[in-house]
C-alpha cells in the first residue's frame, strides 16, 4: 500500500480547500445531505448492533467496542463515495485558508452549508428510515436510542435508565468531548488523504473513528441523528435542549479540535514559509 509523506499530505489537504470553497451551493447541498445521511447510517447500524450486545449480557466495555467497530462505515462512505462532512471540512478549509488556497467567504459558505445540509440528512435518516420504517420502534431498540439522547442533551440533569439514576452531559463536557472527537475524526480524514488506495483509506479511517466512539467523545453530525431519533421515540429531550445543550457546544468543540490540533498544527509544521 503506497502513501504520501506527511508534508505531501498537508499540501493535498490544503489544496482541496480551493474546490470546496468554490463549490456551487446546489452541489454543496446534495453532498452535504449525503454526508449527513452516511454518518446516520453508521449510527443506526451501531445502535442496532449494540442493542443486541446488551441484550446478550455483553460487558459494557465490549459493547462499546462493538458500537465503535461498526460506526466507521459512515465516514468510510463519506470519504470514498464523496460528500461534504462539516467536521472534516473544518480541517480542510482552515488549512486551505492558512495556506492561501481559499478565502474567508469560501470557508464560511462551506462550513455553514455543510453543517445545515448534514443536519437535514441526519434528520431524514432518523425520521424516515429509522422511525417511520419501524426499525427502531421496538422497545429493545427504542430504549437504547432514548438513553443515548437523554445522556447527550439533558444538560447535566439526571434521568432514569434501566431502573437507575443516570447523569447527562453538561455543556462544558459536550464542548470538551467535541474537541477530542474531531481531533481524531480529522486525523482519520488526514490518514485517508495520505493513502493512495482504497484499502489504505479504509484502515486509515477505521481505527481513529473506532477510538473516538469507544472513548465516548461527541460528534456534532452523528448527534444530528442520535438525538433527533431519541426525540422521535419519546426521549425527555426537547428540540431546544438538543441545540443548546449539545449541538452548539459539540459543534464549537469540533471546530477547535479540527482547526487547532490538526489544521493549524500541520500547516505550521509543513506548510508555513
Amino acid at each position: 500500500m503506497s502513501f504520501k509523506s506527511p508534508a505531501d499530505t498537508a499540501k493535498a489537504v490544503a489544496s482541496a480547500a480551493t474546490a470546496k470553497g468554490e463549490m456551487p451551493i446546489i452541489k454543496l447541498a446534495i453532498l452535504g445531505f449525503l454526508a449527513g445521511a452516511y454518518i446516520a447510517f453508521g449510527g443506526l447500524l451501531a445502535e442496532v448492533a449494540n442493542t443486541g450486545a446488551i441484550a446478550g449480557g455483553v460487558p459494557v466495555g465490549i459493547s462499546k467496542l462493538l458500537f465503535g467497530a461498526v460506526f466507521p462505515v459512515g465516514l468510510i462512505m463519506v470519504v470514498i463515495c464523496g460528500s461534504e462532512l462539516f467536521t472534516g471540512d473544518v480541517m480542510f478549509m482552515t488549512m486551505g485558508l492558512l495556506d492561501g488556497k481559499t478565502d474567508i467567504m469560501g470557508l464560511l459558505k462551506n462550513w455553514v452549508g455543510s453543517w445545515v445540509f448534514n443536519l437535514i440528512g441526519g434528520l431524514f435518516v432518523a425520521y424516515v428510515l429509522a422511525y417511520l420504517t419501524g426499525i427502531m420502534v421496538p422497545e429493545a431498540f427504542a430504549g437504547g436510542a432514548i438513553t443515548i439522547a437523554n445522556t447527550k442533551a439533558l444538560g447535566g440533569a439526571t434521568f432514569m435508565a434501566a431502573g437507575k439514576s443516570t447523569a447527562s452531559l453538561t455543556w462544558v463536557q459536550c464542548f470538551l468531548r467535541g474537541i477530542g472527537c474531531n481531533w481524531l475524526v480529522c486525523l482519520a480524514v488526514y490518514l485517508a488523504n495520505a493513502a493512495d488506495d482504497v484499502v489504505g483509506k479504509f484502515f486509515g479511517i477505521w481505527f481513529p473513528i473506532m477510538a473516538f466512539v469507544c472513548i465516548g467523545f461527541e460528534h456534532s453530525v452523528a448527534n444530528m441523528f442520535f438525538i433527533p431519533l431519541g426525540i422521535f421515540l419519546g426521549a425527555e429531550v426537547t428540540w431546544a435542549q438538543f441545540f443548546i445543550n449539545n449541538l452548539i457546544p459539540v459543534t464549537l468543540g469540533n471546530i477547535v479540535g479540527a482547526a487547532v490540533f490538526v489544521a493549524c498544527a500541520y500547516w505550521f509544521v509543513y506548510l508555513r514559509d
